[in-house]
């Protein structure tokens, strides 16, 4: 018993179909890539238009009307400078994160010492959830940026793991402030959450 080909998925697609345009280097006309696509990638004919349409609406695709006919067309040189451009932001991003884990731990060292100022506090968990979606985000950035330079990858998601770390670190300080502050005042967790607006669900990531 033979089992059913499985379909390409709509990423499948779109990089085959993005490796149409960058071997060839040319021009097309819609119906010449409903032509090609199949033929050469495996993608069904009657999905080519909606492919086409998502690489076109993220940029990674160019079209123009040339007199009645509209054209599509894409070059490796803009995806790499593309590419380029984001690997600068996810850096500018990575390096922000760095200066964010600095100016935390610093403010975590003073709680350390039995410094419970609540503005502190909330400006402290304020600061860890931002980290904590600033590394969401270059999560989601390395992934669809896959494709770049390994080495370049890779420090991406050495940045990344990084970051990842950093965050669990501050969690922990915080888990270390709230029992500090148990054994002190003799406080319950359910108190300590709601008087310093920590939430409920805070957990390592």
């Amino acid at each position: 018993m033979t089992s059913k080909k499985r379909g390409l998925s709509l990423e499948e697609k779109r990089k085959g179909m993005m490796e149409i345009f960058y071997e060839k280097k040319d021009f097309f006309q819609l119906k010449e890539l409903e032509k090609i696509a199949p033929k050469e990638k495996g993608i069904v004919q009657g999905t080519v238009k909606d492919v086409i349409q998502s690489l076109v609406d993220d940029g990674m695709v160019d079209t123009d009307k040339i007199g009645t006919s509209i054209y599509f067309w894409a070059f490796p040189s803009k995806a790499i400078n593309a590419k380029k451009q984001k690997l600068v932001q996810l850096e500018n991003s990575s390096q922000q994160l760095k200066k964010l884990r600095v100016d935390v731990e610093a403010k975590l060292a003073e709680k350390r010492v039995g410094q419970q100022d609540d503005d502190t506090k909330d400006e402290l968990l304020q600061k860890l959830k931002e980290a904590q979606v600033q590394n969401a985000e270059l999560k989601r950035s390395l992934i669809e940026y896959q494709e770049l330079d390994p080495d370049e990858l890779e420090k991406l998601k050495a940045e990344s793991q990084v970051s990842l770390e950093a965050a669990n670190r501050w969690t922990d300080n915080i888990f270390a402030v709230k029992s500090w502050c148990k054994s002190k005042f003799f406080m319950e967790d359910n108190q300590l959450n709601k008087a310093f607006g920590i939430p409920e669900e805070l957990d390592y990531l």
